[in-house]
């Protein structure tokens, strides 16, 4: 397997960064006087933690531990979650875990599934001082960048510092490659900044090392590793008392748009299936009172999580507008609609899904996790539909057989342990670099 040594010099790309690159560094610091005026906005938007608004500019008032330090980065919550068993993994060797990220979701998510040990933080806007700050407060000993988030001062910087850095997970979607490829000289000045380039397929490998990774191992997607999201046993017993008895569809992580298409799928079904319940659960749980307020001109009953309602006889429609819950209902439910893809968004991950057991239903723009739903559709393990009608076609026929759809789900479930093993692989690859982190920890090597 090709590897960059560890402690070797990188190889020189060129003595001057291309003029896009030049240009950014340039704009970046010269906007930081406008940072305050962003961050007001984002404030009123909900998109900062006023509390921690500080992380956002390069500084912390935690402490870095003593010792190595591996600094794990990823866009939000799907990253985040892709690294849990592979922080895992190093939190078992003994490695302290640095995890950045850029969202309030992906930040709640971390204080609610993570171990307490595993640091959080905002990643700093890329701005060259507030980039400089993070990376002098917390002098980093390796850093790992999951899937394609990749802030040029960022990189830069850590390159500037000889700290070793490596893509894991690395995906590089149909929409973003065409879009390089117009930067092709932008983006090999980032990309062979990296020791290593891990990707989750042999498309995406051939599109980084097109676009200028020097070094790529083909290791699998780590989402398939993804351990199901654990649920609260009393708020299940009671969620499921509230509910027994009755057909229940859950539409996870809608986005825009296509809550409408399930509510006219909804009206439809509860013809043939009188008590019907829907229960959706928006990707961003900011919207759910915005979606509450919709329904009733459709003239079905809704009731808001958030509001601690819980589904009531009556109720048609139950907007699951919280942080981390997507366990509970996944195990409510042994249908899920995956959002994201009646829209052009590119679809959901499926996995925590089957892993507990759902059959899938999914719309056709799926372009984000295209190797996974193909693998799926081919053996009825995940179906397709690409209008209304189909949408109330295939769940009504879930709904109506049992048979069918623990047959689609235990499909499903084979597929997925098939194609698991991303993290072994990523360990593998890690090796020489975590080999040198437990030398420096004084622990020996077997």
């Amino acid at each position: 397997m090709p590897m960059s040594r560890w402690g070797v010099r990188r190889q020189a790309l060129a003595n001057t960064l291309p003029i896009t690159l030049r240009v950014y560094q340039k704009l970046s610091s010269v906007v930081v006087p406008l940072a305050p005026a962003l961050i007001k906005r984002r404030l009123r938007q909900g998109k900062e933690d006023p509390a921690r608004i500080d992380e956002r500019r390069g500084m912390s008032h935690d402490i870095r531990p003593q010792g190595p330090l591996v600094w794990i980065h990823g866009a939000s919550v799907g990253e985040v979650l892709a690294a849990a068993a592979l922080i895992e993994r190093l939190r078992a060797l003994g490695i302290r875990v640095l995890l950045t990220s850029g969202t309030v979701t992906s930040a709640a998510i971390v204080a609610k599934r993570f171990p307490s040990d595993v640091i959080h933080q905002y990643v700093p806007y890329d701005s060259p001082r507030y980039v400089g700050r993070f990376l002098d407060h917390w002098q980093p000993t390796l850093a790992l960048f999951i899937e394609s988030d990749l802030w040029p001062n960022l990189i830069l910087s850590s390159a500037a510092r000889r700290l070793p850095m490596v893509l894991i997970n690395g995906r590089m979607s149909h929409r973003s490659f065409p879009r390089w490829r117009r930067l092709a000289g932008t983006i090999s000045a980032l990309l062979g900044r990296f020791d290593l380039c891990l990707a989750q397929s042999d498309v995406d490998a051939e599109r980084f090392a097109e676009l200028g990774s020097r070094t790529v191992v083909i290791t699998g997607n780590l989402k398939l590793d993804v351990p199901a999201p654990s649920a609260d046993p009393v708020k299940l017993e009671r969620l499921m008392m509230m509910t027994r008895g009755r057909p229940i569809i859950v539409a996870a992580s809608t986005h825009p748009g296509e809550e409408n298409i399930l509510l006219e799928a909804h009206r439809t079904l509860a013809g043939f299936f009188p008590s019907l319940l829907t229960v959706i659960v928006p990707r961003h749980p900011n919207r759910g009172e915005a979606i509450a307020r919709s329904i009733p001109a459709s003239g079905l009953h809704v009731s808001l999580r958030s509001r601690e309602e819980l589904p009531t006889a009556t109720t048609d429609i139950y907007v699951a507008d919280t942080m981390g819950e997507l366990g509970l209902f996944y195990r409510l439910a042994p249908i899920v609609f995956m959002g994201g893809s009646l829209i052009e968004h590119g679809g959901q991950n499926p996995i925590e899904a089957v892993k507990l057991g759902a059959s899938i239903v999914h719309g056709p723009h799926v372009f984000n996790f295209n190797d996974i739903y193909g693998a799926l559709g081919a053996v009825d393990g995940a179906r397709r539909a690409d209008t209304l009608e189909d949408l109330v076609k295939q769940l009504g026929q879930l709904l109506a057989d049992p048979a069918s759809r623990e047959s689609s789900a235990a499909a499903a479930r084979r597929v997925v342990g098939e194609l698991g093993g991303a993290l072994d692989r990523t360990m593998a690859a890690l090796e020489p670099y975590l080999l040198q982190l437990r030398l420096e920890m004084g622990v020996p090597n077997a």
